[in-house]
């Protein structure tokens, strides 16, 4: 049985699952109608941070030009341009056994892409969510629902994956940037 959590919660992955030895992260969302004449590409990246929350160098930076951490500890599974359908939009896959040693945090984020552009934001996207499961069984630990508190964001934190210890724990935390994934990137300590 999955757990439901709200924004700000935070629960035991390895602690409370010993057997996960790979995560899959789904997210997901729907755009409203919107009679701007421009499609919506949301996609999905991961930064994997050290203990001062900034990426060491490009490779920390997973996304649709970077599928895959060099450890393969984050893996990207694909750029999904359109959002139709049902289910997760995109996946990234989470290796824990393979985790850099100075990675303590790996934030989950969605930016709109060309988002200032076409005139799009985080107010114009609905049922956005992050779900977790086990990569081996398949099974949905966790799940997080957004809700829709956003408006002129471009770019939204999803949840981070962090250590305590030996041990990695999930936090849900649905924070907007404005200024998309520059914004998101320069927040992470990379240069763009």
């Amino acid at each position: 049985m999955s757990i439901i959590l709200s924004k700000g919660q935070k629960i035991d992955l390895t602690k409370t699952n010993p057997g996960l030895v790979k995560a899959v992260i789904g997210l997901g969302w729907d755009t409203n109608k919107y009679s701007g004449g421009q499609a919506f590409d949301l996609d999905a990246s991961a930064f994997l941070v050290d203990a001062t929350n900034r990426c060491q160098n490009d490779h920390d930076f997973i996304f649709y030009n970077n599928l895959g951490h060099p450890s393969g500890a984050v893996v990207h599974t694909g750029d999904n341009r359109t959002g139709e359908g049902d289910g997760d939009d995109e996946q990234l896959v989470v290796d824990f056994s393979t985790i850099p040693s100075y990675v303590q945090r790996i934030g989950i984020a969605v930016t709109i892409h060309d988002a200032e552009l076409r005139s799009q934001n985080f107010g114009q996207v609905s049922n956005a969510f992050v779900r977790l499961a086990d990569e081996a069984t398949g099974q949905e630990l966790l799940r997080f629902d957004l809700g829709e508190d956003f408006s002129i964001e471009t770019a939204v934190v999803f949840c981070e994956l962090y250590k305590h210890g030996n041990d990695w724990k999930f936090s849900a935390v649905g924070s907007g940037f404005s200024g998309g994934l520059m914004s998101l990137c320069q927040n992470y300590g990379l240069e763009v």
